[in-house]
């Protein structure tokens, strides 16, 4: 790879990255005979952008051409107080095979092994490019989720489900409860996420949360609004009902958009719910990590915007 040089991504990059991100996932989608993630133009995917740098300014890798100067390749990563998490990962069309992602990966693998962390994602399974190079670099698969699309009426959703009127929206005192749950749950801590979301620099976030009766709490879930992508997670619940009643909650603030979310294969009541709500499946994807875990309990609901793994 001496063709390439790795540096973090500055400013001036904005434009050119979003133009990766459009053209890399554009381009694999429609070589796989599947519908294109965007379709008004390269401006779209400058949302990645906006939601990593504003949440972890400078944890973007890019790989540069010492040819054309251009990028050939980008990944934004999260470091976490338990945890890195990997967010999304593009390489130019013209460098597809090259080693450009290996060599980005490794970048990463490196950083979150020198602060002596696990590094998690979230990652397709019908992109076995990426299942194999993620799998070659120790990472295993802990779970599976159905990627699920649900249109939301423009007058909401007129369902109901057993606890929804327990539901209410996060407020900044919350986020320790939300913290000890995800701790207890899943194993990992992210308190920092959760503030931001609350504090929503960008204008696309909302949290709501699920209490318990002895002022904790059962439930949590996150959504972005955005023209280029609506989308449900992080969240996690206790119970299958609880995370029914959140998803109700976050897909209603959602009104007259059509909403991506994350559900556990292995939640049959959950997965029924949705697609007696009208939910169809557009992908597979497998949480995976690369060192010690703790197996999850509850009803976990991962994203990708920001990665959660």
């Amino acid at each position: 790879m001496n063709e390439i040089k790795l540096r973090t991504a500055q400013a001036p990059d904005r434009a050119e990255l979003a133009e990766l991100i459009y053209l890399s996932l554009n381009t694999w989608c429609e070589t796989h005979a599947k519908a294109r993630p965007f379709s008004a133009g390269p401006a779209t995917a400058d949302l990645f952008f906006d939601v990593y740098e504003t949440l972890d300014p400078g944890c973007c890798v890019v790989a540069e051409s010492a040819f054309s100067g251009r990028l050939a390749g980008s990944c934004f990563y999260h470091p976490r107080p338990t945890h890195v998490s990997l967010g999304i990962m593009n390489v130019h069309p013209n460098y597809f095979g090259t080693g450009v992602a290996r060599a980005l990966l490794q970048f990463i693998i490196d950083y979150a092994d020198h602060q002596q962390k696990p590094l998690r994602l979230v990652s397709s399974a019908m992109n076995l490019d990426s299942f194999s190079l993620y799998t070659r670099a120790g990472f295993v698969p802990q779970a599976i989720f159905q990627d699920l699309l649900l249109a939301v009426p423009e007058e909401g959703l007129p369902h109901r489900v057993p606890g929804d009127d327990r539901v209410r929206p996060a407020a900044a005192d919350d986020v320790p409860a939300i913290d000890r749950l995800e701790t207890e749950l899943v194993g990992i801590s992210r308190q920092k996420d959760y503030r931001h979301f609350l504090e929503n620099p960008n204008g696309l976030w909302h949290l709501s949360v699920c209490p318990d009766d002895a002022g904790g709490l059962d439930g949590f879930l996150a959504s972005v609004n955005h023209p280029a992508l609506t989308m449900l997670g992080p969240g996690l619940a206790r119970t299958p009902q609880q995370a029914a009643a959140l998803i109700l909650a976050e897909l209603n603030r959602c009104r007259g958009r059509t909403v991506l979310l994350l559900v556990p294969a292995r939640c049959a009541p959950l997965v029924e719910q949705m697609y007696a709500w009208g939910a169809r499946n557009c992908e597979i994807h497998f949480s995976q990590v690369r060192g010690p875990c703790q197996p999850p309990q509850g009803v976990l609901i991962p994203t990708f915007l920001p990665e959660s793994g």
